[in-house]
């Protein structure tokens, strides 16, 4: 999958003007709080609209403000694991991780539900609310309820910034498992070198709204 943008967008004084092609299958987009980083995967998302600006996903246009075209979030099919879970408290593991299914039946499934389930060590924690689980288990939780909701994109915005050290590297493998398993497309936003060296395929460099470099990786 290569997806193309060239958005402009301003929110008071922080101006964004990002162009980028991504080749994947995992980018990341490195650099430091403020620099853009979220917006730009809101944009993507479709969960904010730029200023102007274009974005392609292989041969499908998804924005096109001189055209009139923006696709609403559910028909860009995108997997978002935001930098908390942003779980539904109320719910058990089983139940959140199937919510997104609901939604996109009409798409190919990934993995069956048992495969996720197991490759992120999900299994013993099912039955229970999501309210009492740690911030590392409320993370795989996350990710497994965005692989199930079929994405044809994934983003994953520091899903690790939350956590402590010790978590981070509970974390680690299961990211690791995921990307040997499925080589979804994914963009993968951090501020921790570590992360992109050992995750990702090319690195985007982003500054005060800009890309000011891109360059491939050997992951570790």
């Amino acid at each position: 999958m290569r997806i193309s943008l060239d958005v402009q967008h301003r929110a008071g004084p922080f101006s964004l003007d990002v162009k980028l092609d991504c080749a994947g299958p995992v980018t990341a987009v490195f650099g430091p709080s403020g620099a853009g980083k979220t917006t730009l995967l809101h944009i993507l998302a479709g969960l904010v609209r730029p200023a102007s600006g274009r974005i392609s996903v292989d041969d499908r246009v998804w924005l096109d403000t001189a055209r009139g075209i923006c696709l609403p979030p559910h028909e860009r099919a995108v997997g978002y694991v935001f930098q908390e879970g942003r779980l539904f408290p109320h719910m058990s593991v089983r139940h959140n991780l199937t919510y997104g299914e609901a939604f996109a039946k009409k798409r190919a499934a990934l993995a069956p539900f048992d495969e996720v389930v197991d490759l992120l060590g999900l299994a013993p924690l099912l039955t229970r609310r999501t309210r009492n689980l740690s911030g590392g288990e409320q993370q795989r939780v996350a990710i497994g309820r965005a692989l199930l909701a079929r994405p044809r994109l994934m983003l994953m915005d520091e899903p690790l910034a939350s956590l402590d050290a010790a978590r981070r590297a509970e974390i680690l493998p299961y990211l690791d498992r995921l990307r040997a398993r499925f080589a979804i497309p994914t963009l993968y936003v951090s501020h921790s070198a570590e992360e992109v060296e050992r995750l990702a395929d090319e690195v985007a460099t982003i500054e005060d709204g800009r890309i000011t470099g891109v360059r491939r990786l050997t992951p570790l």
